[in-house]
């Protein structure tokens, strides 16, 4: 957790199903997502980075700066519609509030299809 007199980030373990998938291929899978939430902004599953496929994915250039997480890598897919954009981005060294978070990604909600499973049946 990391907070300033305005501004939070909490990232605390789900128990989701979570599936990222494109163009019918599952890009992430996992019961492990950490959900991530920060002032203005909507709620973010962050998907370890064992349960992704990164097959699918490649690095680009691009880098953030966030003053409350730290520098942001992002990947695209390999091939197809969409690549060369990014499509997900992860906190290699966070800060060490949000710690948490180091080797999960998340993904543009707007680049894939994230299926959500609440049944823990």
């Amino acid at each position: 957790m990391t907070t300033s007199e305005q501004h939070r980030v909490d990232a605390v373990p789900g128990t989701q199903h979570v599936r990222i998938v494109r163009s019918g291929q599952v890009v992430a899978e996992t019961r492990h997502p950490l959900i991530v939430s920060e002032t203005g902004l909507a709620d973010r599953f962050y998907i370890p980075a064992q349960d992704v496929n990164f097959d699918l994915l490649a690095p680009t250039e691009s880098h953030t700066t966030c003053p409350y997480k730290g520098v942001a890598s992002y990947w695209t897919f390999r091939s197809g519609d969409g690549a060369g954009r990014d499509v997900a981005w992860a906190y290699p060294d966070p800060l060490a509030e949000v710690a948490g978070i180091r080797d999960h990604l998340s993904f543009y909600e707007d680049a894939v299809d994230t299926e959500v499973d609440t049944d823990r049946g």
